[in-house]
């Protein structure tokens, strides 16, 4: 009997501790609001979850015992907590307070190891998802054009003046997938279309050259793109919009009466044991407000993830992207300001490009890490124009880097990649480009609040039949934390760009505008000097100053030359020295933390061709972004407001092909966005309005190119 009583005993226990049991709950904020995307996992665990839009999570097949649950998302403070689960399901409700100043946000970017902003010794910019949604935006293209002393000229980004309008070839601004560089091998431009923005986690900018650890193209800065985890639990996300552009300001610009865009996202993430996958598809259709301005889309992106142990795993991603769109590079004249020229009628471009990549992390010890990435970049391009341009580029790119902790107070960072293209076109030739860097960064903390970061890369790049290029890049900061509310940081270093493939090798005819090689051009070089402070009050006013000044050396732009037989043509070319110095201000100020919020951003720039003692083309003097966001109940309501002075200097060529092409104007725009969340009525869902440039202003970037005009979209976003 003893034994029989012993043995039920025993099974009962085994049943028990068999037994699995779920801890699910809602997390809001300071207002009861549901926060969408917060990650919720247990501490030393393969287990979490992430909210949906009403705000809730659900961790299943937990195994009773002690754990430590976690709660976190950029702009709230994390919480953490213990819990029991013993013999029932646990719900847990938490709610977060927004945390008002930012500069306890970790990004990745600025060292390739996690830091938080505060620490680091120069100046940097974090875009959360949140602001995506909000925007409804499609291409992240048009979320840069709200960053602080970042401005764009039709696609071709620039930050802190770094960049002109280089028509397509070549970039100096770094742009990275989770980490590893994404340009494509015959322009060395980023093609933002690509970019998958319902999978973006945050963005990280990093201001200032940045060639010490990301080489060529990073000698004005880095934007990293960081992609959303992968779910713990199934998840399906369907976002879809629509929307119409207004009727143009003058009436003898309707070409062709309201004109629509569409598009709809559905993607699908879930973990099964050790593996992740999240797969996305994207269909997005534009009319375009320009005459030939359409374009239709398709964007593939697939992200996966298999742990071998909880110190060890492999990311496999894939992009895609399919375009078919019309060309419009400038106007038939301002009396036709939304139509091409009539040589120009009816001309197509085709693009699929492919981008695959595997991340690999395998951390050794608590000292050592080492990480392994590798891209395959494909790029397959035609124009149906006179020319007929096309190019077929394949780019491949390995880097291995080691992270080593020597002690709490100093860390190391050390790694070598190697990159090459192949190009087979008719506007590049045949060419092939070949690269190699290798590099070393330590971070040192001191027992008095300084920290120090010091950095070297070399790089070696061979394009074809030019000579080969050589470049050490080395970088010095310091941050120092005067008082818990202030921070001062300085940094200073030199950067380096070799030229594209498309800068060296292109010629062609577009549009009447001739382009033709320079076999004699050579790589770009820099110094850079920033100092900054931080100042944080009262837990809800933060502001910012920066103070800037960049030395450029064989500074690359596009020049008018004239040949034998009298016909001008382009030419990109070596301008002997530039300077650009300025000054940038940045302030967020919680008028009532978690429902009034007012952020602004100004920035100054004196850019200078120290030759010709002008302007260096296509710079504004001054940019200036206002926002502020009202929160009230499950409604969202914002506006955003951005300035730029008129350019003094533009194109001398396309001055005298673009009918007037003098016709440019300051930039004032404003938007306004409304979001509503359903999770009252136990729907799942989101409804937003959005107005683009609300009092339809009409502007340039681009001489001969209107912006877009006053347009409205409505969108609604769930989940499954």
């Amino acid at each position: 009997m003893i034994r029989i009583i012993l043995s039920i005993i025993l099974l009962f226990s085994v049943f028990s501790y068999s037994q699995t049991f779920n801890i699910k709950g809602k997390v809001t904020d300071s207002n009861s609001k549901p926060l969408v995307g917060v990650n919720v996992y247990l501490a030393g665990t393969e287990k979490g979850s992430a909210t949906n839009l009403a705000g809730s999570y659900n961790i299943r097949n937990v195994k009773p015992g002690k754990y430590i649950i976690k709660f976190s998302i950029i702009g709230y403070q994390s919480y953490t907590m213990v819990i029991e689960l013993i013999d029932k399901p646990i719900t847990l409700d938490v709610s977060l307070r927004e945390e008002a100043v930012q500069t306890n946000q970790v990004v990745i970017t600025a060292s390739k190891v996690e830091q938080k902003i505060s620490d680091l010794p120069v100046s940097a910019e974090v875009i959360p998802f949140q602001d995506f949604s909000k925007e409804n935006i499609s291409n992240l293209e048009d979320a840069m054009r709200y960053a602080s002393g970042v401005n764009l000229i039709d696609d071709q980004i620039s930050i802190r003046g770094s960049s002109g309008y280089s028509k397509g070839a070549g970039t100096r601004v770094l742009l990275a997938l989770d980490g590893i560089p994404f340009y494509t091998g015959d322009t060395g431009e980023i093609i933002w279309e690509i970019l998958p923005v319902n999978e973006i986690e945050r963005v990280e900018i990093i201001k200032g050259a940045a060639s010490s650890l990301y080489g060529s193209s990073a000698i004005g800065g880095v934007i990293n793109v960081i992609t959303k985890d992968i779910a713990k639990e199934p998840v399906t996300y369907v976002k879809t919009y629509i929307g119409a552009y207004d009727k143009p300001a003058f009436k003898q610009w309707d070409w062709g009466g309201r004109r629509f865009f569409n598009g709809i996202t559905i993607s699908h993430s879930t973990t099964i044991g050790k593996f992740g996958l999240t797969l996305s598809l994207s269909r997005i259709e534009d009319d375009g407000y320009k005459q030939n301005g359409f374009f239709k889309r398709y964007i593939g992106y697939l992200k996966t993830k298999y742990d071998f142990s909880q110190t060890s795993h492999l990311i496999f991603f894939a992009n895609t992207l399919n375009q078919n769109s019309g060309n419009f590079l400038y106007w038939k004249n301002l009396q036709h300001a939304l139509v091409p020229p009539d040589a120009d009628q009816g001309q197509r471009v085709e693009s699929n490009r492919y981008m695959f990549g595997a991340i690999f992390n395998n951390s050794f010890s608590d000292k050592f890490s080492l990480k392994i990435n590798s891209s395959y970049y494909r790029t397959n391009w035609k124009d149906q124009t006179t020319s007929r341009d096309n190019s077929i580029t394949n780019l491949f790119r390995t880097e291995f880097q080691g992270n080593y902790k020597l002690s709490d107070n100093f860390t190391l960072i050390g790694g070598i990649e190697g990159t090459t293209s192949k190009v087979r076109s008719n506007i590049f030739g045949n060419p092939s480009a070949n690269g190699f860097g290798t590099y070393i960064h330590s971070n040192v903390t001191f027992n008095f609040p300084l920290r120090l970061s010091l950095g070297l890369r070399y790089d070696y790049s061979k394009l074809d039949s030019l000579p080969n290029f050589n470049a050490f890049s080395p970088k010095f900061g310091l941050n120092y934390k005067l008082t818990d509310d202030l921070i001062f940081r300085s940094s200073l270093g030199t950067g380096f760009r070799a030229p594209s493939l498309a800068e060296a090798f292109t010629s062609t005819t577009a549009s009447g505008i001739i382009v033709r090689p320079n076999p004699a051009i050579k790589p770009e070089k820099s110094f850079s000097f920033e100092f900054g402070l931080n100042y944080q009050a009262l837990n809800n006013l933060n502001l910012d100053l920066a103070l800037f000044n960049n030395e450029f050396y064989d500074y690359i732009e596009p020049e008018i030359e004239i040949d034998n037989f009298g016909v001008n043509y382009v030419k990109f070319t070596n301008i002997t020295r530039a300077r650009i110095q300025g000054a940038e201000f940045d302030a967020s100020y919680d008028v009532i933390p978690g429902i009034l919020k007012f952020t602004s951003g100004y920035t100054y720039l004196w850019a200078r061709d120290l030759n010709t003692h002008k302007a260096l083309k296509y710079r504004p003097r001054n940019l200036l972004n206002l926002s502020v966001d009202y929160t009230f109940w499950n409604l969202d309501l914002g506006a955003d407001f951005r300035y730029s002075s008129k350019v003094e200097e533009i194109d001398n060529l396309l001055a005298k092909i673009v009918p007037d092409a003098e016709e440019r104007v300051a930039i004032y725009v404003l938007d306004l966005r409304g979001q509503y969340n359903l999770n009252k009525l136990n729907i799942p869902a989101r409804i937003s309005l959005n107005v683009k440039n609300l009092l339809n202003y009409n502007y340039v970037e681009l001489i001969g190119n209107i912006a877009p005009i006053r347009n409205y979209s409505l969108g609604l976003e769930f989940y499954f």
